[in-house]
């Protein structure tokens, strides 16, 4: 096939396919005379049908917007039909832009429409789904917690109080309340600051502070309430608390609720509590403007380990930070005295900022206290929430708490039998078959963890839960696996808790 023209790729247009001729012939009338072959045929008609098309809208683009006044020059510059098309968009898009958004008329929902609403609407659950771990009972006392208690007409031997000092039932202590109650009656009905202070409220104030050596000192109504009331009264949004990751939950909550920044350190590890508190010191720049804490429970009830004081104190003078020490479970119980632990290291207890504790385990009462300078106290008469708003405690348990320090302080030996009887039962547990101890042996709270896990959190604390339930029905001995609470973001290993008390009866 002969073409009078040859085709070139760069010198033709591709829109113009009329300019290909083969002896004055266009490229049209050459297929229609059917001197190409099918395949060939089919590809050119179809391209030449394409470029048509194209061809044809070009052609008609020039005719409408290249009129005369398209091809005027406006400051030395050629407006093309392009520049115009684009002008007409960009006002199509400032008008719709300034348009108003449509908003449908409003009307009154009919009655049906209100009905088929609230047919459809499902509320939503108030509380999580339960589960069977939920559902669980545990054991309900027939009698007081004391060294031996009875459950489902059972006297059993009780290792789940915290009943250290064995006071539960203690004469001296049942003469304070039902003297109490005979003059004041059983409840405050108001908080401190409205009404609800009584002089045995006062004076169980000073009585804890000349115990354990403290300017000052408040009582709280609830022990768990202590713990999350003080913390967000001291630290505020901005401080930076350096924490324990074993704490109990109710210092999380207090950490959670004083929206501080708040940094874990790995349970009872110096090294690690010391780079902690380097890091913060080298990389935070604003660390000297804003206040620290390093927040730890003398006796973790978590994993019945004691906090190391005497590193603690080095680390806190080094790095200038506060120390805000629990003491719930250390009351009555470490140190010569019971005083806690820092009667325990022999640090002066001035070294210690911030001292809390719930009265609910070795004082056999209930509330809370917080203790240490007049400042710390004052600033929380006025803006701890727990103080503030709750009913203060009860006369009674004041007058309790009061009973429990005297007998404390004038009967030592207290302290040496619980002693006898920690060593006395570690003895016993330390070729247990499966468990292991891995609590301190000077805590009275010993916490039993397998050997072996599971492999699972929530199987092992079945396995834990089965053996304990087991004790229970066999050997008529009650002691708890360390169940948490949902809330509870602790993550330190199950075990079986065992509270140790000062009756030698018990430990035979």
């Amino acid at each position: 096939m002969d073409f009078g023209h040859t085709c070139n790729r760069d010198d033709v247009n591709p829109l113009n396919c009329n300019q290909l001729t083969r002896d004055g012939e266009s490229i049209s009338e050459i297929i229609s005379a059917g001197s190409v072959p099918r395949k060939a045929n089919s590809w050119i008609t179809m391209d030449f049908s394409v470029m048509s098309i194209l061809s044809n809208g070009l052609d008609w683009f020039k005719v409408e917007y290249d009129p005369p006044l398209a091809r005027a020059v406006v400051f030395g510059v050629p407006i093309g039909g392009h520049l115009v098309v684009e002008a007409l968009l960009v006002i199509a898009i400032l008008f719709l832009l300034l348009q108003k958004s449509y908003k449908p008329p409003k009307r009154p929902l009919t009655e049906k429409e209100i009905d088929m609403l609230c047919e459809e609407w499902v509320p939503e659950s108030l509380i999580p789904p339960l589960t069977e771990e939920m559902k669980y009972e545990s054991p309900v006392l027939d009698s007081a917690a004391g060294p031996h208690t009875v459950i489902d007409g059972r006297e059993v031997v009780n290792f789940a109080s915290t009943n250290y000092l064995g006071l539960i039932g203690n004469e001296k202590l049942h003469e304070s309340c039902t003297a109490a109650v005979e003059k004041y009656g059983v409840g405050s009905c108001g908080p401190r600051g409205f009404y609800g202070t009584i002089d045995v409220h006062l004076d169980c104030e000073e009585r804890i502070a000349k115990f354990l050596g403290t300017p000052d000192s408040i009582l709280y109504s609830f022990g768990i309430s202590t713990m999350f009331s003080a913390i967000p009264a001291l630290c505020k949004k901005g401080d930076i608390i350096v924490a324990d990751e074993g704490v109990h939950w109710a210092i999380q909550n207090g950490l959670h609720l004083s929206r501080s920044t708040i940094v874990y350190f790995k349970h009872n590890d110096m090294e690690s509590l010391g780079n902690t508190l380097e890091k913060i010191t080298r990389e935070n720049k604003r660390v000297t403007k804003v206040r620290r804490y390093i927040v730890v429970e003398a006796i973790y009830q978590n994993s019945g380990q004691l906090a190391p004081l005497d590193v603690i104190v080095k680390l806190k003078e080094k790095y200038r930070f506060r120390v805000l020490l629990d003491e719930t479970n250390s009351i009555g119980v470490l140190g010569d005295c019971g005083r806690g632990l820092s009667e325990h290291y022999r640090i002066p207890v001035e070294k210690i900022d911030v001292i809390t504790a719930a009265m609910g385990s070795a004082l056999a009462t209930d509330g809370g206290f917080c203790t240490g300078s007049v400042k710390v106290v004052d600033h929380q008469r006025l803006g701890s929430s727990g103080y503030v708003f709750s009913a203060s405690l009860p006369p009674y348990l004041a007058s309790a708490a009061i009973t429990a320090f005297d007998i404390l302080e004038e009967n030592p030996h207290l302290i040496t039998k619980l002693k006898r009887n920690i060593t006395l039962l570690l003895e016993g547990l330390s070729d247990l078959p499966g468990l292991s101890i891995a609590s301190n042996p000077q805590s009275p709270l010993v916490f039993l963890k397998l050997k072996r896990t599971t492999g699972s959190f929530q199987n092992d604390l079945q396995l834990l839960e089965d053996i304990a339930d087991l004790m229970l029905k066999e050997d008529s001995v009650f002691v708890v696996a360390s169940k948490r609470s949902t809330l509870d973001k602790c993550r330190l290993p199950v075990g079986i808790r065992i509270t140790i008390n000062r009756c030698r009866k018990s430990m035979s």
